[in-house]
């Protein structure tokens, strides 16, 4: 992603304490959109996912919606798939996609500090710049 001709970093790790939590929670099988992937391997938007799904999709609006409608699909199969996005409840996403699906949505109280590079290759965990939601699609 581009902003004023400098590449804005999209794609930032789950803090470690927060995931934990959930994956406790959900007993996670599957993260089909891992922190630095090599799409070459295998892209999580092509393939099947598991049972027991988390995702943290780059945040660009393409990219998450993208996750999101794969998140859905792959719910109407059985499956759990737990997402974790920025909250952006006046968003066509939020309220053609998400809302219609009928998931259980937890807000996130306080902002979650994400790790990963900023533009000049500098580790970084601030506090994310917007504030999250649990997405949960159980299609069981």
């Amino acid at each position: 992603m581009k902003a004023k001709g400098k590449l804005i970093q999209d794609s930032w790790k789950t803090p470690t304490d927060f995931y934990n939590k959930l994956h406790e929670r959900f007993d996670f099988n599957f993260d089909p959109c891992p922190l630095n992937h090599d799409l070459n391997k295998w892209d999580g938007l092509k393939i099947e996912w598991a049972e027991r799904n988390f995702c943290n999709p780059p945040y660009s609006r393409k990219a998450k919606t993208a996750f999101v409608v794969k998140a859905i699909e792959e719910s109407l199969k059985g499956k759990l798939c737990v997402l974790l996005i920025p909250v952006s409840t006046g968003t066509k996403l939020f309220h053609d996609i998400i809302l219609p699906a009928d998931p259980v949505i937890e807000f996130v109280k306080g902002r979650l500090r994400f790790e990963g590079l900023n533009n000049e290759g500098e580790l970084c965990n601030g506090p994310a710049m917007h504030d999250s939601m649990i997405v949960i699609f159980d299609g069981r």
